[in-house]
């Protein structure tokens, strides 16, 4: 038969380890590089374009000479 005292088990706290603490504080700061990154990639974004309007005018030909055409069909 095995005896337990409870000054052992109390002993036994677990205490976060070194390793734990710097793998949390390294995730924090990938998180926040993340989202640093991804707000200085939408403040980067460019501006939609302004439509482009060409405006012409187009002259209206004339014709220098008048001649008469005369079409004959017969039946």
């Amino acid at each position: 038969m095995t005896v337990v005292r409870p000054t052992a088990a109390r002993r036994r706290k677990r205490r976060p380890s070194i390793l734990g603490w710097a793998l949390r504080v390294l995730l924090v700061a990938a998180v926040f590089a993340l989202g640093v990154a991804v707000g200085q990639a939408l403040e980067d974004q460019p501006q939609p374009a302004k439509p482009v309007t060409h405006v012409s005018t187009i002259q209206p030909w004339t014709q220098t000479e008048a001649r008469t055409v005369t079409v004959t069909t017969s039946p």
